[in-house]
């Protein structure tokens, strides 16, 4: 084997010892016990990794190409509470896949939930792991074309506490937001490198 040449370890090179659930709710907290094969050889010994369950979910930016313009949405996110920046984030669109639910149908449904918007087409961008030091979440990417006129002001349901404001955004704007830091979440940031990467001939 080279040096370069990545280990084909996989999930049967995994031992889980015990499973413990710590909390469960919205979300669910695991306390595991496992062991894992080595790269030199062998297993590690017991360790205990504590794992946020959340299920996995989908995320679209939505882009008008013929005005070259993104659809944002801003939102009040508590994840930001505790961080040095403003708490109301500018982001794509996104929602949790329900079971039996596709990562494409989720991102059509919560176009229209959250920005009163209908895709025309719809293209995968990247599927990732946006914490996998301790959450299990993988989230679906995608690119979708929209006539930008369209987007609303504000969108969200309001039996789902959402209250959202949407933006009509340049491209070269986002672009520029995305250089000073604005842009301060994974999927909107993949989202538009991709865009930009595309835009510039580097990715097909």
């Amino acid at each position: 084997m080279s040096m370069n040449e990545p280990t084909q370890f996989g999930h049967q090179d995994v031992k889980l010892v015990a499973e413990d659930v710590g909390y469960q709710g919205f979300f669910r907290l695991l306390r595991l016990t496992l062991q894992h094969k080595l790269f030199a050889g062998g297993w590690s010994k017991k360790i205990t990794r504590e794992l946020f369950v959340r299920g996995h979910a989908a995320a679209v930016l939505p882009y008008d190409p013929i005005r070259d313009e993104i659809i944002l949405v801003e939102q009040f996110r508590v994840g930001a509470v505790y961080g040095e920046g403003n708490p109301w984030l500018f982001e794509v669109v996104a929602g949790i896949i329900d079971e039996g639910e596709t990562a494409e149908a989720v991102v059509h449904r919560e176009a229209q939930e959250e920005a009163g918007l209908t895709f025309t087409s719809l293209t995968p961008i990247s599927s990732y792991y946006p914490s996998p030091g301790g959450c299990s979440e993988r989230i679906s990417l995608f690119l979708g074309e929209v006539d930008a006129s369209l987007a609303p002001k504000h969108g969200g349901l309001s039996d789902e506490s959402e209250d959202i404001r949407v933006h009509r955004v340049p491209r070269r704007q986002a672009m520029q937001w995305l250089a000073e830091g604005k842009l301060d979440n994974a999927s909107t940031i993949i989202a538009l490198q991709w865009l930009a990467l595309r835009r510039a001939g580097v990715i097909e």
